[in-house]
């Protein structure tokens, strides 16, 4: 099967498979209007802000979010759909609680690139741009790389308060295999490091969890530290010295003061019943902290899939046994939480979540395992505006190949900053004066009621 990824039609109207199509859709959730690009009319996106779920390794789709009963047993696999609370909808039987929340999200089915690498994807996706060396593991994070989405968040979508505009939190993404370490479009590229998320480090989980950077150094009174902070703000207004570097200075010292951003990452605020529900893992406790932190006024956090020294979502073997017992069930128990918790707090209609890895996995099984397929694997948002309940996209019978309304990482990109009232059409300039658009994608407008 080819791996070839097509480009999204210009979404002016339904071919006449399309509407032929239509009265079956029905049952899923799906109708016209999302075979069509929304009109001028439509709803305007209402997110305020963004978590993004980066399941960091590539989720089989076809044993996840799209799964292909009818199939080859070689493709198939050993799990079995389950009924979700939308007629028609099924996924994987080891997604339970998501499977009763379906009415609250919604399924893009025909995710689609070409990079079978595990590093370049991941800019593409952060970025929306293609990487400066695609198909790639060789080459890291760069400050020649293109402005990730929380960059880009902080410079459009400034705010006054001290608590931080964009986090990525538990780690930054990185492969032991990859001779280029870090993958690229995880900061501020060529931004500047005053554009760079802030990055929190560690297990949220574990009782001894602090983040660095936020306690004041003993043997200095606040008070000169405010000096010290009025004194970097000075400077910046100025020109008395670099305002990166001082910019970055202010940055710190405004999170030493700032009683409110140490009242967001600290967990020990949660009832212990909650954070049970969340799970009592690494995954579960960083989706709740990414709650904690939308609520105190962050716009975008970075949930990266935690280090777990067990290769990720990276399931070459051992496949199954890995994603019913380690991987399913903790990010089946965060993600079901982070949207009852959202719900709850009237914060869903506002937070635009979003459950994507850097690829797929190949529709045949081969030695117990699944290779890397980027020609098809799926993604999930909710919240934000987006139609919960809905499928967009279909991909072949084998889920090799999109079928239908195939979606890029850079359209997911691009859909990101539309739900934030952002236009992917935006310029921003670069040192050397010349514009970029935010993203190279088209936002899928059909995801959003």
């Amino acid at each position: 099967m080819s791996t070839r990824a097509t480009r999204p039609r210009p979404c002016v109207g339904p071919t006449r498979r399309e509407a032929l199509r239509v009265g079956g859709l029905a049952p899923l959730g799906l109708g016209l209007a999302d075979l069509l690009q929304a009109s001028p009319s439509a709803p305007k996106p209402r997110a305020k802000s963004v978590i993004v779920l980066f399941m960091w390794g590539g989720p089989s789709h076809i044993d996840t979010w799209d799964p292909k009963p009818n199939a080859p047993v070689e493709v198939r696999g050993e799990f079995k759909p389950v009924q979700t609370t939308v007629p028609g909808l099924q996924i994987s039987e080891h997604f339970p609680r998501l499977a009763a929340r379906a009415h609250q999200y919604a399924v893009v089915r025909s995710m689609t690139h070409t990079d079978p690498a595990h590093l370049s994807p991941v800019h593409h996706l952060m970025t929306g741009r293609i990487a400066p060396k695609p198909n790639s593991d060789a080459d890291g994070a760069s400050r020649g790389d293109a402005p990730c989405l929380g960059s880009v968040v902080q410079k459009l979508l400034p705010s006054t308060g001290t608590v931080p505009q964009s986090v990525t939190l538990p780690w930054a993404v990185s492969h032991p295999s990859a001779p280029g370490g870090t993958a690229p479009g995880q900061n501020g590229g060529w931004l500047g490091r005053g554009f760079d998320p802030f990055l929190v480090t560690g297990n949220p989980n574990l009782p001894a969890f602090a983040v660095a950077g936020l306690n004041t150094p003993a043997d200095v009174p606040a008070g000169r530290l405010r000096d010290r902070a009025e004194l970097s703000r000075h400077l910046d207004r100025t020109g008395g010295t670099s305002g990166d570097f001082t910019g970055l200075q202010g940055k710190a010292l405004d999170l030493l003061l700032s009683p409110a951003v140490a009242t967001a990452f600290d967990l020990s605020r949660e009832p212990a019943a909650l954070r049970d529900k969340y799970g009592r893992h690494a995954f579960g406790q960083s989706c709740l902290l990414a709650r904690r932190l939308v609520e105190a006024g962050t716009r975008l956090v970075t949930v990266n899939w935690p280090d777990d020294g067990k290769a990720f979502w990276d399931t070459h073997g051992d496949n199954f046994p890995s994603l019913k017992t380690r991987l399913m069930p903790p990010a089946d128990a965060g993600f079901a939480a982070l949207l009852d918790d959202l719900a709850a707090r009237g914060l869903l209609d506002e937070t635009l979540v979003v459950c994507v890895g850097e690829f797929g996995r190949t529709p045949r099984i081969e030695s117990a395992g699944r290779q890397h397929w980027p020609g098809c694997y799926s993604a999930v948002l909710a919240g934000g505006g987006v139609r919960g309940g809905a499928v967009y996209g279909s991909s072949d019978k084998v889920g090799g190949r999109p079928e239908t309304n195939p979606v890029a990482p850079a359209d997911l990109t691009a859909t990101v900053y539309h739900a934030l009232g952002l236009d992917p059409e935006t310029e921003i300039r670069d040192p050397a004066g010349r514009p970029w658009k935010l993203a190279d994608g088209t936002p899928v407008r059909a995801l959003f009621a």
